[in-house]
């Protein structure tokens, strides 16, 4: 059905849709208009789609105003010279108001002065997750819709954004899709992987479905999606696995769907916080923190993308002739930005074993720790650290020889060699700073040294 109904004209389709008035609410005109909040739903019966349209402005960013349905645009507070974010959230197992929805809300009209609109579709989000999926078509016809009647007004199709959450970004993909791709931009929250992992791209979302499709994965291993869905595709922390989520079940509710939600509180505090959430392209996950990506080159020319609106990501649309996957590590709690330092180990001689060596780097307050795993037979391991201090800023680090030592045979005593480090991106005029001197780790001893990095 959904393959269908994405071949067809939208010109075709917009004929067959009507929203309720029943819908709508009233709105008091004498004294402004009353706040709508989200509706429930009986998570036991589920129900039949019952959507709504509440803006939110620059100057009531915490009073939703409900969207009347025929020309109700016209007599609300829509500024239709300003850019639109529409905001889709996903399933809704107990027919509950997403709970993150006014914190991305104030974020976004926080930092820029645009339309908010948050899409309601509560009732025909609850219960079964597959009877949520089956009302997707149906729901995105119906923003398609609305988004016809603003471009009705003079609003430019470049102009809307949509952020869709979960089940919400394939939503915003076939809404996209409705509107020939030519809507500005589509941002998938982690998009839903149940149903859509190995769907068509006419069922999901996909590059292809706006000038600007990027997605934040971070539970791909569970109720995200595996596969890359746009232009960007962001995997923060591999796109599983996010630190500070439960690894155990007894955690309850928080641990089904702590990765999951990540991605929005990612989302959240990149608008909020001053500090960027930068992420490099990479062909692999292995590879990025095995320190082979060090710089952002292609194709974006050294400006790293970063999470976050388009004019603090430092992202040229025009700069993307391919499609590419950008990774990323964070801290366990917002505001969730870490840099990324390689730092390197170069043996004296070639061990004909396996060399680990841990290194820690401390700060005033934080202590950040990786570990370099140099192959048989090589001379040089390498890895990526994610401090949450400034290289410059770290006041000392330590090196630790980790021997493998099995009861048939032990391991040497000691290593030789020369560490280096250097802050990403690397790019072309940056060096790595080294100790000046040659090292000698002895087994399970820490080694500690003062760093001088200077700071850009």
């Amino acid at each position: 059905m959904v393959e269908v109904l994405k071949r067809k004209p939208f010109f075709v389709l917009a004929g067959i849709l009507l929203l309720s008035s029943a819908q709508a609410g009233n709105i008091n005109r004498t004294s402004g208009h009353r706040c709508a909040d989200f509706q429930t739903a009986n998570f036991l019966h589920g129900s039949k789609l019952n959507v709504r349209f509440l803006l939110f402005t620059s100057s009531s960013p915490n009073c939703g105003e409900l969207i009347l349905a025929d020309d109700g645009i016209k007599n609300s507070s829509f500024n239709s010279s300003l850019e639109t974010k529409i905001i889709i959230h996903g399933f809704r197992a107990l027919g509950t108001k997403p709970s993150w929805i006014e914190g991305l809300v104030r974020a976004i009209l926080h930092i820029s002065q645009v339309n908010v609109i948050a899409v309601d579709w509560v009732h025909g989000s609850t219960g079964a997750y597959y009877s949520a999926v089956e009302n997707v078509t149906q729901l995105a016809l119906f923003i398609s819709h609305f988004i016809s009647k603003l471009l009705a007004l003079g609003v430019s199709a470049t102009s809307i954004h949509i952020i869709g959450v979960s089940l919400g970004a394939h939503v915003g993909g076939l809404v996209g899709h409705f509107h020939d791709g030519q809507l500005g931009r589509i941002t998938g929250l982690d998009p839903a992987g149940p149903k859509y992992t190995r769907a068509s791209p006419e069922e999901r979302l996909d590059p292809g479905d706006a000038l600007f499709v990027e997605a934040i994965h971070t539970d791909a291993d569970n109720f995200g999606i595996r596969i890359p869905v746009g232009h960007i595709d962001y995997f923060v922390n591999g796109g599983k696995d996010q630190p500070g989520c439960p690894r155990f079940i007894s955690s309850g509710y928080k641990y089904l769907i702590c990765d999951h939600m990540r991605a929005v509180h990612l989302y959240v505090s990149a608008l909020k916080h001053s500090c960027p959430i930068v992420a490099f392209p990479c062909t692999s996950h292995q590879d990025f923190l095995n320190g082979h990506c060090v710089d952002c080159g292609d194709p974006f020319l050294l400006s790293c993308p970063r999470i976050g609106l388009l004019e603090q990501a430092v992202v040229n649309m025009r700069r993307l002739p391919m499609e590419v996957n950008a990774y990323l590590m964070t801290s366990s709690s917002a505001p969730f930005c870490v840099h990324h330092s390689l730092v390197e180990f170069r043996l004296e001689k070639k061990r004909n074993a396996i060399t680990s060596i841990e290194i820690t780097f401390f700060s005033n307050s934080t202590k950040d720790t990786t570990k370099i795993t140099i192959p048989k037979q090589e001379e040089v391991g390498r890895r990526l650290l994610a401090h949450r201090a400034p290289l410059c800023q770290t006041n000392s680090m330590t090196l630790k020889y980790l021997p493998k030592n099995r009861f048939w045979r032990k391991d040497e005593s000691h290593i030789v060699g020369k560490f280096c480090a250097a802050p990403l991106p690397l790019g072309n005029n940056r060096t790595m700073f080294c100790l000046p001197w040659i090292l000698t780790l002895y087994d399970n001893t820490e080694l500690s040294f003062q760093l001088s990095a200077a700071c850009a």
